[in-house]
């Protein structure tokens, strides 16, 4: 089978699986309502110019704040305190906030990419299931409408058939909370800038 009529076949399945379902077709294997945006930028969100001065003296300090940042676990109003006390060690100066934001952005951004690659490598994984099961489902046709019915051979593909389906059916469970993560890490980095940003504005 093609790979464009799996393609269709399992945007069929996916409809079925998730009603309201509603893909990216400029990616036809893309499964998400939202669209496939593979990678941010960093100019949309800090509107302060980044150098690339030397701050080797700060790099601890920097990769500790910026650590805890990106752990998307820690909700970003328990580090306020922590993020302020920081700006305030360096007078809210946005360049060094900026590095702040640059080293955050960066591992999210990566993290975010990996996570739609995966999405994307899950996608395929269910285009093949659902080519598998109108496979099976093609073959189950045949075998009842045979002259002679083979019920060992109809027990083993209904067996199958619907393990299949279970199986794809589970998986598509899933599908809501992978298409949800690339925005919601992209929400938490505009949400950091607000925050660095502001605290540049009270602090410089």
């Amino acid at each position: 089978m093609s790979t464009g009529k799996q393609i269709v076949i399992a945007l069929a399945w996916f409809s079925v699986a998730s009603p309201g379902f509603a893909a990216d077709f400029s990616d036809p294997a893309w499964p998400c309502v939202q669209r496939k945006v593979e990678d941010l930028s960093l100019g949309l969100m800090w509107p302060h110019p980044i150098s690339d001065a030397e701050i080797s003296a700060l790099n601890p300090e920097i990769d500790e704040i910026a650590g805890l940042l990106a752990l998307r676990r820690i909700e970003l109003g328990e580090l306020q305190p922590q993020v302020a006390a920081f700006a305030a060690r360096h007078k809210g100066n946005p360049e060094v906030l900026g590095w702040v934001f640059q080293h955050v952005f960066d591992t999210l951004s990566d993290r975010r990419k990996r996570i739609i690659g995966g999405i994307g490598e899950f996608s395929l994984k269910q285009i093949d299931l659902a080519s598998q099961i109108d496979l099976a489902r093609a073959e189950m046709d045949q075998a009842l409408t045979a002259d002679t019915l083979d019920y060992d051979k109809v027990d083993a593909l209904e067996e199958q058939l619907d393990w299949d389906q279970l199986i794809y059916t589970d998986r598509q469970r899933s599908i809501t909370y992978l298409c949800e993560t690339p925005q919601i890490i992209e929400r938490r980095l505009f949400a950091i800038s607000q925050m660095l940003q502001q605290l540049t504005a009270d602090q410089g």
